[in-house]
């Protein structure tokens, strides 16, 4: 019997999207093993770290952020699609953050944020932490722009932070931003858009770098299946999923 292997939709896989990602991932895994696949999961891993996931020497499928792979991931993932998504301030495959401060908050620019506490997700976070830094750049003048930083776990724990005072500023990704409204507005209750980001790829579709080629091949065809399913439109709209692209790899150096 083929040991079960590991899959994830973790970066866009908020509590009120799991249906969701259960059924996309459920008309994928189909797909897979009718192409042949084996030890293919009918279920998404979702009781353990991404990180452990994304080294694991069984992962068939997962999604990460394009700063971690190109850093302490390097070599370790290969790109196999990056998903489109059909919310404001996304193009295509990319996207931008937004960045968002507290509603009552004065500020019109972003240089008026010097001195002020920022809110990130993580460290090792393209939309929470790089960015806001590529954002801010300009007006750093090469010296520290924050007074504090924040490192809150999740950006709907950035949001949190700035409702609640601790935080003056965060940046969320758009497309988290836009289910955030579509799905549970209550999040953005207090907060409002200060500025745009520039642009980055959008969070990929990942495998281990030793797929081979034909693995790789069945999973690119049932990602544009899926994506063509008329069936799954109300899964993908409950997504936001605009269907997947090939990306060069080096898009995230």
């Amino acid at each position: 019997m083929s040991r079960l292997r590991l899959a994830s939709l973790g970066m866009y896989d908020f509590p009120w999207l799991h249906a969701a990602n259960d059924a996309l991932w459920l008309a994928i895994a189909r797909r897979l093993t009718d192409a042949g696949l084996a030890g293919v999961p009918v279920r998404l891993a979702r009781d353990r770290p991404l990180e452990a996931l994304w080294r694991d020497p069984d992962l068939l499928l997962a999604q990460t952020c394009g700063y971690p792979l190109r850093t302490r991931l390097a070599g370790s993932l290969r790109v196999v699609a990056t998903p489109r998504y059909a919310v404001p301030h996304a193009r295509g495959s990319w996207h931008r953050s937004v960045l968002v401060v507290p509603e009552a908050a004065p500020w019109r620019g972003v240089g008026e944020l010097r001195g002020r506490t920022a809110a990130l997700n993580a460290y090792d976070s393209n939309t929470g932490m790089n960015l806001l830094r590529a954002t801010v750049a300009p007006y750093a003048e090469g010296q520290p722009f924050f007074a504090r930083v924040l490192e809150t776990g999740s950006h709907l724990a950035s949001l949190a932070a700035l409702v609640r005072g601790e935080a003056q500023v965060a940046a969320i990704d758009c497309v988290s931003l836009a289910l955030i409204a579509r799905h549970c507005p209550e999040h953005l209750q207090g907060v409002r858009m200060l500025a745009l980001s520039p642009e980055s790829p959008g969070l990929p579709l990942v495998a281990p770098a030793a797929i081979d080629e034909r693995e790789l091949g069945i999973i690119r065809d049932a990602l544009q299946e899926v994506a063509a399913d008329p069936g799954l439109a109300g899964v993908r709209a409950a997504l936001a999923l605009d269907g997947f692209e090939l990306l060069p790899e080096e898009t995230y150096d």
